[in-house]
C-alpha cells in the first residue's frame, strides 16, 4: 500500500492517467451475499472512524447482504498517490475520499460513477438540499459524480490581545470602520510587527511552498492562475500581478507577513492574523489569548468567500460499484449529515446553521457562526485544481520561486509562470 513511494512521478502519472481515463475494464459486481465495501479516507482520528464505523453498522443491520464496510486510512501527504497506485494496480477501494485539488482529474477521466441517480433514488434523501455552490467542483455535465461531504471555509482569525500590545485597534473596530481590507490589514500587521516583533498576517500552511493557499488573498483582486476552461495561464493578469505585488510588498518592505525562513503560529500567540479554514478553531484552546473569529478582507474586488473541500465518489474500478452507491447515500443522507458535521461543514442548505455547526466547532459563538461561516460555505469558491494536479502544481511551485527575492520583477517571475505551466494546461 505504501509503494507510491517507490515510483517515480512520471510513472505515477502515467499509469494514473491511464486508469483514470477508464482504459481498464471495471470489475464485475459481487454477488449480493458477499458484498464486502471498502472506504479509503485520509483520518486516523478514532472518534471519527468510530463514528464512520457507527453508522457503517447501523446499514449492515438492514442490509443483510452486505458482509462488511471498512474504512481504510491512507497517510494524507500520500494520499492520491497511494490512492491512484492502489487503482492502477487493480486493488481500486469500492468508495474514496477525493481531495480538491484532485477532483478535476477524477471527475472529469470517468475514474468516478455517476451517482446522482442512487441519491435521488433514495426515500427521504432530499436531494435538492444540497448547496449549489458547494456542490459545483463535483459536477460533469450537470450531474454529481462526487459528494462534497466536507465544506469548510476560509476564514481570519484575529489575536485581539497582541493587536491591543501595539496600540492598533481591535478586529471588531477595524470591521466596524470599514478597515477590514486587504490593505489595512497589511498596515496593521506591519506596525505590530515594529512594535512586538511578532508577525503581522499568517497564511497558514503557505510557507512559500503550497502555492494555492494563496488563492484566498488573490480572489480578492479578482484573480485566478487559469481561465475558466483551464486551458490559458492568467498568471500575468493584472488582477494576478497586483495580487502577488501586495504579498511581496508586505513580505520584503512592510514586514507584515512572514518572508521565506520565517514561521509564526497564529494559535501560539506569535501573529496578529491568520487565514486558515474554520476547523482549526479547536486549537485556540492553546493560545489563552482574546480573539476574533472574521471574514476573508475585502480585496479591490470586492467581497468574497473560499472554501477547501473533500468528496466521496464510488470508483468506477470498483467491484461493488451499485452497492457503494446505495451506502453513500445512506452515509450522505440528511440524518447522518448532521452527525457527520462534528467534523465535517455539511453541504446541505438545511443544515447550515448555528444549531448543526456549533456541534463542528464548540469554541465558536453562535454569531460567527451565522455571520461568518454560514455564508462562507453557501458562497466561498474552491480554492483552485486543474486536472494533472500533481505535475501542475509543482511546476508552478517551482517557478513562483523566483518571486520570492527581495529585488524580484513581478512581471518578469509571473511571465515566467505561464511559461513553465502553460504547454500543461491543455494536456
Amino acid at each position: 500500500m505504501r509503494s507510491a513511494k517507490l515510483l517515480t512521478a512520471a510513472g505515477l502519472l502515467a499509469s494514473a492517467s491511464l486508469v483514470l481515463a477508464g482504459c481498464a475494464p471495471a470489475a464485475p459486481e459481487a454477488e449480493p451475499e458477499n458484498v464486502e465495501l471498502r472506504m479509503t479516507v485520509w483520518t486516523s482520528n478514532e472518534d471519527q472512524l468510530a463514528l464512520f464505523d457507527s453508522i457503517a453498522d447501523d446499514y449492515i443491520a438492514d442490509h443483510p447482504e452486505v458482509k462488511s464496510i471498512t474504512f481504510d486510512p491512507l497517510p494524507f501527504e500520500d494520499y492520491t498517490t497511494t490512492l491512484t497506485t492502489q487503482v492502477a494496480g487493480g486493488k481500486a477501494p469500492d468508495l474514496a475520499w477525493i481531495l480538491e485539488n484532485a477532483a478535476p482529474d477524477f471527475v472529469s477521466t470517468g475514474a468516478l460513477v455517476d451517482i446522482q441517480p442512487a441519491l435521488e433514488a433514495t426515500d427521504g434523501y432530499e436531494f435538492d438540499d444540497l448547496n449549489e455552490a458547494a456542490t459545483a467542483l463535483w459536477k460533469k455535465d450537470g450531474q454529481l459524480i462526487a459528494y462534497p461531504f466536507s465544506t469548510s471555509p476560509f476564514v481570519v482569525f484575529a489575536n485581539d490581545d497582541l493587536l491591543a500590545a501595539a496600540g492598533q485597534p481591535t478586529s471588531a473596530e477595524l470591521q466596524a470602520d470599514g478597515k477590514w481590507n486587504w490593505e489595512d490589514i497589511s498596515d496593521i500587521g506591519s506596525a505590530v510587527n515594529a512594535a512586538t516583533g511578532k508577525a503581522g498576517f499568517v497564511i497558514r500552511d503557505f510557507d512559500y511552498t503550497t502555492w494555492d493557499n494563496l488563492a484566498s488573498v488573490w480572489m480578492g483582486w479578482g484573480a485566478a492562475p487559469w481561465g475558466d476552461d483551464g486551458a490559458t495561464c492568467e498568471f500575468t493578469s493584472d488582477e494576478m500581478v497586483d495580487a502577488f505585488t501586495f504579498l511581496h510588498e508586505a513580505a520584503f518592505d512592510k514586514k507584515s507577513m512572514p518572508g521565506p525562513g520565517t514561521t509564526a503560529d497564529f494559535f501560539a500567540g506569535e501573529s496578529a492574523f491568520t487565514v486558515t479554514q474554520i476547523s482549526r478553531a479547536s486549537l485556540l484552546a492553546e493560545g489563552g489569548f482574546a480573539w476574533n473569529l472574521l471574514p476573508l478582507p475585502e480585496g479591490p474586488a470586492g467581497e468574497y468567500s473560499m472554501v477547501g473541500q473533500a468528496g466521496i465518489g464510488v470508483m468506477t474500478q470498483g467491484k461493488n460499484t451499485e452497492t457503494a452507491a446505495e451506502f453513500l447515500a445512506y452515509f450522505s443522507n440528511p440524518e447522518n449529515s448532521k452527525k457527520l458535521a462534528q467534523w465535517f461543514p455539511p453541504a446541505r442548505d438545511s443544515q447550515l446553521n448555528a444549531e448543526t455547526l456549533a456541534a463542528a466547532n464548540p469554541v465558536l459563538s453562535a454569531e460567527q457562526i451565522e455571520d461568518v461561516v454560514v455564508p462562507g460555505i453557501a458562497t466561498g469558491v474552491v480554492r483552485p485544481g486543474h486536472t494533472d494536479s500533481a505535475k501542475v502544481g509543482q511546476t508552478v511551485r517551482a517557478a513562483l520561486d523566483a518571486i520570492w527575492t527581495p529585488d524580484a520583477d513581478i512581471e518578469e517571475s509571473l511571465a515566467g509562470v505561464c511559461d513553465a505551466v502553460e504547454p500543461l494546461l491543455g494536456d
